[in-house]
């Protein structure tokens, strides 16, 4: 039996410790609508982005219709590597899943002008394969840069207690600037990893890009769930 909790999007969520400051898609208060979290026991950021992710699929697609069974009629995600397993989510649960940022990357190529790029900031670059690339529809050719060495990444995939959030800012800015420096013909930013989200607009004000990420996916996802009623 179907509960009605009131949310239409659930979001399946890393088993995290990490502080998730207002903006980070796992804080309920970055959103303006209502959600549903189901932590996926064990799935910690290291295991999903660094190791083989197939240990937690069924784990995942559990957590999914634990979610769909409260009345969630689309499943979203916390980290972007999960583009991999979109198909499986969606095929099991019967509802629409976003699983990844990087699934409007396509999108936003078709909306620059000719000759220009969009360009990937990822957590970790040297994980972030063509496989997960091919599976989120990002266009060849795509540069991609990564925060490899940073505060903000080793706070993330250690699944650290405290975030130095003046420091993330800074490690998101630098990489921002590094991306369109090596790439000057990127017209838009694509943020791979959830917790970006909260330094967009740094982003935006360094490099005079668009940014996009998991909260302007999501924002335009739950628009389809529940449209908005306008009179």
């Amino acid at each position: 039996m179907v509960k009605d909790t009131g949310a239409r999007l659930g979001i399946l969520m890393l088993d995290t410790r990490f502080p998730r400051i207002l903006g980070d898609v796992g804080n309920a208060g970055s959103w303006p609508f209502p959600v549903r979290y189901a932590v996926v026991p064990g799935a910690t950021p290291e295991a999903i982005v660094c190791d083989d992710i197939e240990p937690f699929v069924e784990a995942f697609i559990a957590a999914g219709r634990g979610l769909v069974a409260e009345g969630c009629t689309g499943i979203a995600t916390t980290c972007g590597f999960l583009a991999l397993i979109r198909p499986r989510l969606a095929q099991a649960l019967g509802v629409p899943v976003a699983a990844s940022a990087l699934e409007q990357a396509g999108q936003i190529a078709a909306c620059l002008p000719p000759g220009q790029k969009v360009g990937i900031l990822t957590i970790s670059a040297g994980t972030l394969s063509p496989a997960h690339l091919r599976a989120a529809g990002v266009p060849e050719g795509s540069p991609v840069e990564g925060l490899e060495g940073s505060s903000f990444a080793q706070t993330i995939l250690g699944n650290a207690a405290e975030l130095d959030v003046a420091q993330a800012r800074a490690d998101m800015v630098q990489a921002a600037n590094r991306l369109v420096a090596t790439n000057p013909d990127v017209g838009a930013i694509l943020l791979e990893c959830t917790n970006m989200v909260p330094y967009a607009p740094d982003i935006a004000g360094a490099t005079g890009r668009p940014v996009h990420s998991i909260h302007s996916y999501l924002n335009w996802f739950h628009a389809g769930l529940r449209p908005p009623r306008f009179a």
